[in-house]
């Protein structure tokens, strides 16, 4: 169903792991979360409990897939489905150096009825919705046909939902970091996509800045998915469950989250994880709040310290101050 993409969060490499998810997950029970992408060969051959490992508390959790091999993605595919997730997604966006020496991610672009033959294969594999993550075109492709072409093929394969990133991307020329940022967004490419196709659930992705910024588009769109601003400003998510779906929000502000996470916190430090893995990604928290610099400082500096705890993270929180107010630059 559409509704179940009504907001995600994007697949991130380097960032969306599975620490990132857990915490994002006590903020928000209704958003989807996505794995990094991983390559059908880590899949395959790696080291499953690190490469796919998650708690259960993370779903409705996605992994991404990144490849070109329709045997190789439908084998993945299976393992994934395997170890509990909720979701297959085909990366066909990523522009990076690395995707484009495997001719996957972005490249696949090029390739709508690869798309096709990929999908297919997965959807035959699985019994959970396979999706499409891609960009409305490549360097001088024109994203009217491009687009059209990719996304036909990807449908009449099976593919679940579609979640456009409304930026062309550029393969030779630009790093990843500038391909998120230097392409032009075009919103209406992705309007004009989901009136051709009004019964396909379309999730737009890319400069998203708030969740109010995405609600402008819905409807007629069926989601948002937001990267960046989620992750830099994780207390974005405490918004989701409200004004996305009517319903409470697990926790009422950042220190909530913090105490929420706590459990998580202790149950990994006791398995050997670093308390840095961790809090890495929690130093967004607070914007705006006095005390929010010496909140990241402190994580900076102490919980990257061998046998930093519980403590430490206790530590930074007594640094914020809990009064509430306007938020502004911290």
């Amino acid at each position: 169903m559409a509704g179940g993409w009504r907001f995600c969060v994007a697949p991130m490499i380097d960032w969306t792991d599975r620490h990132c998810r857990a915490f994002h997950r006590v903020m928000t029970r209704r958003a989807r979360l996505y794995t990094e992408m991983v390559t059908t060969g880590a899949v395959i051959h790696g080291d499953r409990r690190r490469v796919l490992g998650f708690d259960p508390a993370e779903q409705p959790v996605a992994v991404q897939l990144g490849g070109c091999e329709p045997a190789a993605l439908a084998q993945a595919a299976r393992i994934c489905e395997g170890e509990g997730y909720a979701e297959i997604n085909l990366n066909v966006g990523c522009p990076s150096d690395r995707v484009q020496d495997g001719r996957f991610g972005a490249c696949l672009m090029r390739t709508p009825g690869l798309v096709g033959e990929c999908v297919a294969a997965m959807t035959a594999s699985v019994s959970i919705p396979v999706t499409v993550k891609c960009r409305i075109g490549v360097d001088e492709q024109d994203p009217g046909p491009a687009l059209d072409a990719l996304v036909d093929a990807a449908l009449a394969a099976g593919a679940g939902a579609l979640i456009v990133h409304a930026r062309k991307a550029w393969l030779q020329g630009l790093s990843p970091k500038e391909n998120r940022e230097i392409p032009p967004l075009d919103y209406d490419r992705v309007l004009q996509l989901k009136a051709r196709l009004p019964r396909a659930p379309v999730v737009l992705n890319g400069g998203l800045a708030s969740l109010e910024a995405g609600l402008a588009h819905l409807p007629p769109l069926d989601g948002m998915m937001l990267g960046r601003a989620a992750y830099h400003d994780p207390e974005i998510l405490i918004g989701v469950d409200p004004l996305l779906f009517g319903e409470e929000a697990p926790v009422a502000d950042g220190f909530e989250a913090v105490e929420a996470f706590l459990p998580y916190v202790e149950r990994r430090l006791a398995e050997g994880v670093r308390l840095h893995s961790m809090t890495r990604h929690m130093l967004g928290l607070f914007p705006g709040r006095p005390g929010a610099r010496a909140w990241r400082r402190h994580l900076a500096t102490e919980a990257v310290k061998p046998g930093a705890g519980l403590a430490t993270l206790r530590e930074a929180l007594a640094l914020v101050s809990r009064e509430s107010g306007p938020r502004a630059a911290a």
